[in-house]
């Protein structure tokens, strides 16, 4: 009794913080995500120690993000993103080869391993579809043609992320299965595919689907065990679960009670999603820190991770407009649970040590935090320019 008291009393001090921080930064006009990623980290280990990193408080986070993805995933229309799937796909490449690159070619530098290079690599792949689609939905941009590029490009980014992850994790074990690697890219591209494909179709010719009278005639319940099947086939099958989840709103989106799916699960996600914006924040390490040489590759590392993802993105998006393809990069940037996961990986089968990982994990948080605050800047700007909006057909 004592250890869930513990755990309740720390899920309440995350969730109240985060709230808290929320509301200051709404009031100055500034996304809310940051106020709850600073609250974390405020109450995390390095500050107060109010809040502790383990497997049970872990879990809220992680049904949080899950849940904010199945939210993106019903505002999104299966449609929106074909008709911005060239530009997505070309954004998302160019966004994972540069950093690629440029993490291979840093740490290659400094005369790490290969696996180190590859797991450093990686962790400057991907884009933190969950902490710029909190921001997007906040200012009202998601329904946007520069939203969905965004949207599109970072899911890409994800399932790029995971086979890179895949390549690096057999390559730090001391033997690279290239077939495993092939076999990991069909059943990606089959499960989306199917995914989309089957469960759209099947939702628009039975679009009441979802208030069958089994489910008490309300579509949060059968939307929710979607999301969750979607989640852990996702993840079951190496790809991460916010994409299974992502996918499994965009299916459900299709059904006519959309809207009401939207209004039923929107409680729940406020609920959940400060626990992950609040993790992301406490993971931060700042007595590792301290160190002026690992404080001096935390900033080269974290500039290349921007500079490299925002003119990969940019140059792919570019055809749209100025305005539009430098909204499009910045809004690429951010790295956040995607970087701290693969970091964490690296770290419990050795590939890398402490000190990398506390690199990788302020250089995820860095971006994450740098983002935020200058996106509705943007946002103004590509407005005057915006030749193609997306709204809501019903």
């Amino acid at each position: 009794m004592e250890h869930l008291a513990d755990i309740l009393r720390q899920l309440f001090v995350l969730l109240l913080a985060a709230k808290i921080g929320d509301e200051i930064f709404k009031r100055l006009g500034q996304p809310p995500v940051i106020g709850e990623i600073l609250a974390g980290a405020l109450v995390g280990p390095a500050v107060l120690g109010w809040y502790e990193i383990n497997a049970e408080t872990s879990l809220f986070a992680e049904i949080g993000v899950v849940l904010l993805l199945f939210q993106v995933g019903v505002e999104t229309r299966l449609h929106d993103l074909v008709r911005v799937g060239p530009t997505a796909l070309v954004v998302g490449a160019l966004g994972v080869a540069l950093p690629f690159a440029g993490g291979f070619l840093l740490a290659a530098l400094l005369g790490s391993p290969l696996e180190v290079a590859i797991f450093l690599a990686a962790a400057l792949t991907a884009t933190s579809v969950g902490i710029t689609s909190g921001v997007l939905r906040d200012l009202g941009v998601l329904g946007t043609l520069s939203g969905r590029v965004i949207l599109g490009a970072a899911v890409i980014d994800d399932v790029l992320a995971m086979l890179i992850l895949a390549f690096a994790s057999g390559l730090a074990a001391g033997s690279v299965a290239l077939d495993q690697i092939a076999t990991l890219v069909v059943v990606a591209i089959m499960f989306i595919g199917v995914v989309l494909i089957g469960g759209t179709r099947l939702l628009r010719r039975r679009r009441s689907l979802l208030t069958d009278p089994v489910f008490a005639e309300t579509p949060f319940l059968p939307g929710m065990i979607i999301m969750l099947g979607l989640a852990a086939l996702a993840s079951q099958i190496g790809l991460a679960a916010i994409i299974g989840a992502f996918l499994a709103g965009m299916v459900v989106g299709e059904s006519s009670e959309r809207h009401a799916l939207e209004a039923e699960v929107a409680p729940v996600a406020a609920f959940f999603t400060p626990f992950f914006f609040g993790a992301i924040g406490a993971q931060v390490n700042l007595a590792g820190l301290a160190d002026l040489g690992t404080l001096a590759l935390v900033v080269g590392v974290t500039l290349l991770a921007v500079a490299t993802k925002f003119i990969g993105a940019v140059i792919g998006a570019i055809r749209l407009g100025w305005a539009q393809a430098v909204l499009i990069g910045w809004g690429m940037v951010p790295r956040g649970e995607v970087g701290i996961v693969v970091a964490g990986l690296g770290l419990q089968i050795g590939a890398i040590d402490g000190e990398l990982y506390t690199v990788v994990v302020a250089m995820a948080i860095l971006t994450t935090l740098i983002v935020p605050p200058v996106l509705p800047m943007l946002v103004r700007r590509a407005g005057g320019a915006e030749e193609l909006e997306f709204r809501d057909d019903g």
